[in-house]
């Protein structure tokens, strides 16, 4: 008899995910950086095929060689590449226009989106309760990203807003992302959904070509290769911490990330977090912690689908 894949160690399973959470943040960082001479789309597409090494070996080694590359719904992972790889785009567009802690408290917005697109496209019951936790982190972003949209005239706060409303329409987009997913799982292997999203933005990348790419230099160059790599190890990371732990008990490690960026943006970018970011962020992270309790009374298919977590970016 074949022994199971799972084995219940929180310990491990906590571990394996604050070690992921913190290699997507230095990942968003190398991106950051990066970002200020290379193209968001240019970024993309070394995040995402120097990531397949990584993934390839990973899928190699556990041995779902052939669950990797036979899928089901092709059609399905087109579309989840497609969604995918425009909210990391944008993501990392707006990474080069707000400070990084700034970016992570916007992207907490991901979980409202979820649930608002679940009741609107899978028919979902939204009882009161998840509403309220809704409508209260909807009010944190809106604290968050305020200040970006009642700047005052001028290039440095056009930026700022633009920048916003990237990130905000990332968070959207990964939510379609997450609902298009608990569709996947049902017919998908893991593997599959990790390896054919990788593959998907590789190639959707290169659709930016046009606009803009350029000859980055040794520095940006070595920071695009250290992303993808650092990505690719962050997604082995994250998927192996749910063989040794529920999705549930450890989703909301995911808020370990501000933390993070807060440390990193501070060391590296001299960055620190606004009044507006601290207070929006907290009630974000509220809503979202009080979403993701009434996700772990409902079980079943959700924590499947959270099990299979996008790249961040």
């Amino acid at each position: 008899m074949l022994a199971p894949r799972t084995q219940n160690k929180p310990g491990t399973a906590i571990a394996l995910k604050l070690m992921a959470v913190f290699m997507f943040m230095v990942m968003a960082a190398m991106i950051k950086a990066a970002t200020q001479n290379v193209p968001a789309g240019q970024a993309v597409f070394f995040r995402s095929l120097f990531a397949m090494p990584i993934i390839i070996a990973w899928i190699w080694n556990t041995g779902e060689v052939r669950e990797a590359l036979t899928p089901k719904n092709l059609t399905g992972h087109i579309w989840r590449g497609l969604f995918g790889t425009t909210a990391m785009a944008l993501t990392f567009a707006g990474l080069a226009l707000l400070p990084l802690p700034e970016v992570t408290a916007i992207g907490y917005a991901t979980p409202m989106f979820t649930v608002i697109l679940a009741a609107m496209m899978l028919g979902e019951r939204v009882r009161l309760f998840r509403i309220s936790a809704v409508a209260l982190g909807l009010v944190g972003v809106m604290i968050v990203i305020w200040p970006r949209l009642s700047v005052d005239p001028g290039a440095a706060g056009t930026a700022g807003t633009i920048g916003a409303l990237m990130v905000l329409g990332a968070s959207i987009l990964r939510a379609l992302v997450q609902i298009h997913i608990r569709t996947l799982v049902k017919t998908e292997h893991t593997a599959a959904i990790v390896f054919y999203f990788s593959l998907t933005a590789t190639v959707l990348s290169l659709f930016s070509l046009p606009f803009g790419w350029i000859i980055p230099s040794r520095l940006d160059l070595m920071l695009l290769i250290g992303a993808g790599l650092i990505g690719g190890v962050a997604q082995i990371l994250v998927t192996s911490s749910f063989r040794f732990g529920a999705a549930s008990m450890l989703a909301p490690f995911d808020y370990a990330s501000l933390i993070f960026a807060a440390l990193i943006g501070y060391v590296i970018f001299s960055e620190l977090p606004t009044s507006a970011t601290v207070i929006g962020a907290s009630l974000v992270v509220l809503g979202g912690a009080i979403i993701l309790w009434r996700e772990r009374q409902l079980g079943g298919g959700r924590n499947r689908a959270r099990a299979v977590t996008d790249p961040k970016g």
